[in-house]
């Protein structure tokens, strides 16, 4: 047995310590999360393809209602015809057209979190 106390050794136990991280890995919601260049490229990548969804959307409505005020100008006197056209004819594809924009923004969403979360 050594006389001197700082010979003497201690055993300490305890919980595991978790596994260093490999060099070179990087987890991309710390990226974000530390607002590096990396997670900069990350969030405007998202952003970036929800506005080209937009966009698209956006494109397709103005096809579809843009039209419009020529061929009303183009028979005078059809108020009726008008009225059926914008309630009928055009509702079905107004909302057809937004169900599309909310599951694709939610796509995207999606593959942006599963993109940060590494599955």
């Amino acid at each position: 047995m050594p006389g001197n106390p700082a010979d003497r050794r201690v055993v300490v136990t305890g919980p595991p310590r978790q596994a260093r991280r490999v060099s070179g890995y990087y987890r991309p919601r710390t990226e974000i999360d530390e607002q590096t260049t990396l997670g900069h490229t990350y969030v405007r990548s998202l952003m970036r393809t929800q506005l080209r969804t937009a966009l698209a959307v956006l494109a397709v409505l103005g096809l579809l209602v843009g039209p419009l005020p020529l061929l009303f100008a183009a028979m005078p006197d059809s108020r009726h015809l008008e009225w059926a056209v914008l309630g009928f004819g055009l509702y079905a594809p107004l909302v057809l057209l937004a169900r599309w924009f909310v599951r694709r923004a939610e796509r995207n969403e999606r593959d942006f979190v599963r993109l940060v979360e590494d599955r």
